[in-house]
């Protein structure tokens, strides 16, 4: 979620000068760059979904390519007092809400979640800082919870509200329907084998498999059913994506 690659960094790595990165950056910054950056960006979305079936999975992997290590991304812990409280009392008090255009709003509890059928799969997540680990996740598919919520036809996407925060701006992903009804897309409560560490999302984490790490929101705290993602932060979908023009869909 904190995954931050830069421009200018990309640049550099290619070998452009000084005044190839400054200028660079002027033109990336002027309204019509952007205009022309998220028209393409539109473009490979359409085309993504025209040609990749809907239920197509991204690889799975066996018990001996988990990663050593799976390194956290983003926040390590959210710098809150209402997640202080339930991680002290082991989430016990925990509550995920189903909100938003849905015709049955669910609360809940960790345990519950815990009762629920479960999916478990070994993946790699891909960073857009470079680095790859490879994990075994354990959760709920998100099919079953908007089925249970009953998502009304209106509902374009599924927005995804964090406990943890940047710059006192809470954290937001979204993700479409599409996505969030695939067989792969969980919300993850054990990593290998291991009731999920809160360096890597604890209490719940999206698992969403065909999209790279930044889109896999941590430490949820509700979902959200939504026509249109204008009214969701700066109307670019995810957090990232309205403070660093990141791509919202984040396909691999």
């Amino acid at each position: 979620m904190g995954e931050i690659v830069t421009r200018r960094t990309a640049i550099a790595t290619i070998g452009g000068g000084g005044l190839l990165l400054a200028g660079c950056d002027r033109i990336a910054s002027t309204k019509s760059a952007k205009a022309t950056f998220k028209g393409a960006e539109d473009l490979t979305y359409r085309f993504n979904r025209l040609i990749t079936p809907r239920n197509a999975l991204a690889p799975e992997f066996s018990g001996a390519d988990i990663s050593p290590i799976f390194r956290s991304n983003g926040n390590a812990s959210p710098n809150n007092p209402a997640y202080a409280q339930l991680l002290a009392n082991g989430f016990a008090d925990y509550r995920l809400q189903v909100i938003g255009l849905v015709g049955r709003p669910l609360s809940i509890s960790l345990d519950k979640m815990r009762t629920l059928p479960a999916r478990t799969q070994i993946t790699r997540h891909d960073c857009v800082e470079g680095w790859s680990a490879i994990g075994r996740w354990t959760g709920v598919p998100l099919a079953l919870l908007l089925n249970a919520a009953g998502v009304a036809s209106a509902a374009r996407y599924i927005v995804f509200h964090c406990f943890d925060d940047f710059g006192g701006t809470a954290y937001y992903e979204s993700i479409d329907l599409i996505d969030a009804f695939h067989p792969q897309t969980i919300l993850a409560w054990a990593l290998n084998g291991q009731i999920l560490p809160v360096a890597n999302g604890a209490p719940l984490r999206l698992r969403v498999e065909r999209q790279l790490g930044y889109k896999q929101a941590k430490y949820i705290r509700a979902i959200e059913a939504v026509a249109s993602l204008d009214a969701i932060g700066a109307g670019k979908g995810g957090y990232w994506e309205d403070v660093s023009d990141y791509a919202w869909y984040a396909g691999i």
